[in-house]
């Protein structure tokens, strides 16, 4: 089944590796012009190169943008109306964890992350939103974690910005409803990331495979399905979230975790 999204124009904040990557495989391998953004200019060559590569024919845009930074945002936000004239989806997905507990945790810690999970949002969002009340199909969609609704001690900090995140992106989807704009999120579990493989370099055992190592690993943390993530698997829940398929859907923050969740 399509996307429903062939040549409208689709935005991925942190686009140029994990998670965001893989959205924008799945948006162009569906027909969309993509414009994605991170910081790293060297990551961000690479990935446009891989894509092009993949996608010669693509409409691609990719551009480095400080997702904290306004005049960033809008700078972005302008080359992209620039380049396309519309902008349809914003997609969300620039943001980190901070590994600590209560006791270990520096002050700035809370703001800063804070900060991240709620203005890495935020500017994005007052840099496009124009274009996205224009759209017949707009919408804003968000990686968010399952931290949000089931917090771990050992990410204090980053557990509470990310309710914070959820309730806020709760607030937004009544807010810009009347603008025409769907508002949604994923609740991420865990997804193999190249943080994981440094640390399966790491290892003890040099005999395990990965898939063997990951694999105890999820069993360990009470995965049920016994297995961690592929980025492209949240991706193409975004991509749905984004698109038209899902267009009485506002609101929502839609579970992508191998049934790792412990709430109802």
């Amino acid at each position: 089944m399509s996307f429903m999204i062939e040549n409208r124009v689709a935005v991925v904040t942190g686009g140029s590796s994990g998670i965001g990557l893989a959205t924008v495989r799945v948006l162009l391998e569906n027909g969309a012009s993509v414009a994605f953004c991170g910081r790293n200019e060297t990551r961000l060559a690479e990935a446009l190169a891989s894509l092009k590569a993949d996608f010669p024919d693509a409409d691609l845009l990719a551009l480095p943008c400080d997702v904290l930074d306004v005049a960033s945002c809008q700078a972005f936000a302008d080359q992209v109306q620039g380049h396309y004239g519309q902008v349809d989806m914003l997609i969300a997905n620039a943001g980190q964890g901070f590994m600590s507990r209560y006791d270990d945790t520096p002050r700035d810690a809370w703001l800063s992350e804070a900060n991240l999970k709620l203005f890495g949002l935020i500017n994005p969002l007052d840099a496009f939103r124009s274009a996205l009340k224009q759209s017949d199909i707009g919408s804003l969609t968000c990686v968010n974690s399952l931290l949000s609704l089931q917090p771990e001690a050992y990410m204090i900090a980053t557990s509470a910005a990310r309710a914070a995140l959820l309730n806020m992106t709760h607030s937004l989807a009544h807010e810009l409803v009347d603008e025409g704009i769907r508002v949604n999120s994923i609740l991420l579990g865990i997804v193999e990331s190249g943080q994981w493989r440094r640390r399966y370099e790491q290892r003890e055992d040099k005999s395990q495979s990965w898939e063997d190592w990951v694999q105890a690993l999820a069993i360990e943390k009470g995965i049920p399905m016994k297995r961690f993530g592929k980025a492209e698997e949240p991706a193409r829940a975004l991509v749905f979230l984004a698109s038209p398929l899902a267009s009485y859907t506002t609101g929502v923050a839609l579970d992508v975790s191998g049934g790792n969740n412990r709430h109802i």
